[in-house]
């Protein structure tokens, strides 16, 4: 398990700094894709399928699908972002927020449960999200909702 956690803890690193310094938006998206299916698999790794599942159905599928699909709607993909004179603050804040990190994991004292989980909560999540007394109704209307939305972005851009 620890093996997995450090496979796939590395390959997020990688493919976040991937999605970061591309210059190519295109390519730093597929790099974003793999990202959130590598959180897929740790979430997986560490026996939490409702959120894997959950990382994969919404991030994987429906964030990443618009986000590719709002890149291809526009003119110059290839061009990339243009540079400009925020890169030393930006990279000052972040090292001072990734110093921060260190630092509060180091000095967290990370007790571990060695009791089991009472009972897997997938099925009981899954049957008060997909049952219709429930919460079937706003699932359905995010879907419709969400389907407008790419249809409006996609009659807004095209050509006329």
């Amino acid at each position: 398990m620890a093996l997995a956690f450090l496979i796939f803890s590395a390959g997020i690193i990688i493919s976040a700094l991937a999605v970061v310094l591309l210059k190519n938006i295109f390519r730093a998206s597929l790099m974003l894709v793999l990202c959130f299916f590598l959180v897929a698999g740790l979430f997986a790794s560490l026996s939490a399928d409702f959120l894997a599942a959950i990382q994969v159905l919404i991030y994987v599928g429906a964030i990443s699908v618009l986000i590719i699909l709002a890149i291809m709607l526009t003119r110059e993909i290839t061009l990339g972002s243009l540079t400009n004179k925020q890169a030393m603050p930006a990279l000052l804040g972040s090292g001072f927020v990734a110093a921060a990190l260190v630092f509060s994991m180091l000095a967290t004292d990370w007790n571990i449960s060695t009791a089991e989980p009472a009972e897997p909560t997938t099925p009981i999540l899954a049957n008060l999200l997909f049952t219709p007394d429930n919460f079937m109704l706003p699932l359905e209307m995010a879907a419709v909702l969400m389907l407008t939305a790419i249809i409006g972005a996609i009659i807004l851009v095209r050509d006329k």
